[in-house]
């Protein structure tokens, strides 16, 4: 079942959560959390989103961000 859509936020703060597949482990050590905040971290020097906070946990991510010159959609 697909999910819906998302909504535009007026104040341009998102909760966005990404999962594995059939909750499948994602993170399987420290260097996999840490590649994937290199790569946040470049994606955030690209879009220029602030990020209020995040939660890392093996099969989810939660991201807390604020979009600020550009949409989620456009990358």
């Amino acid at each position: 079942m697909p999910r819906t859509s998302r909504v535009k936020s007026n104040t341009g703060v998102y909760h966005i959560m990404l999962r594995g597949i059939n909750q499948q482990i994602i993170f399987e050590d420290d260097e996999d959390n840490e590649k994937f905040l290199e790569i946040l971290g470049i994606c955030k020097t690209l879009s220029g989103f602030e990020l209020y906070c995040y939660c890392l946990m093996g099969n989810h991510i939660h991201l807390l961000l604020k979009t600020v010159s550009e949409d989620l959609g456009k990358r």
